[in-house]
């Protein structure tokens, strides 16, 4: 079970917003508020990426719901613009 007030779940959550400057990833969004970070591979089928910033991705709120029950179709797209990121 997931313990969102453990200080390494907060800090991973820290990291991955501060890396994508605090605004949403989808192609198009830029939201600046009500930011999730996203685990692109799921936190419970993947428990060694859990804090690894590469596994993570700010998403607003409506992207993540949006992409709910369906995050395994998503995963490439985001680790793509993670690589794009910092290609640039």
């Amino acid at each position: 079970m997931r313990n969102y007030r453990d200080p390494q779940y907060i800090q991973w959550r820290k990291d991955v917003r501060k890396r994508d400057h605090n605004c949403c990833q989808w192609p198009g969004c830029n939201k600046k508020t009500k930011l999730q970070a996203h685990h692109i591979q799921k936190w419970s089928d993947f428990p060694g990426l859990r804090y690894h910033i590469d596994n993570g991705i700010t998403l607003c709120k409506d992207h993540h719901n949006m992409i709910k029950d369906n995050e395994e179709n998503y995963s490439g797209f985001f680790f793509k613009l993670i690589l794009n990121k910092r290609g640039k």
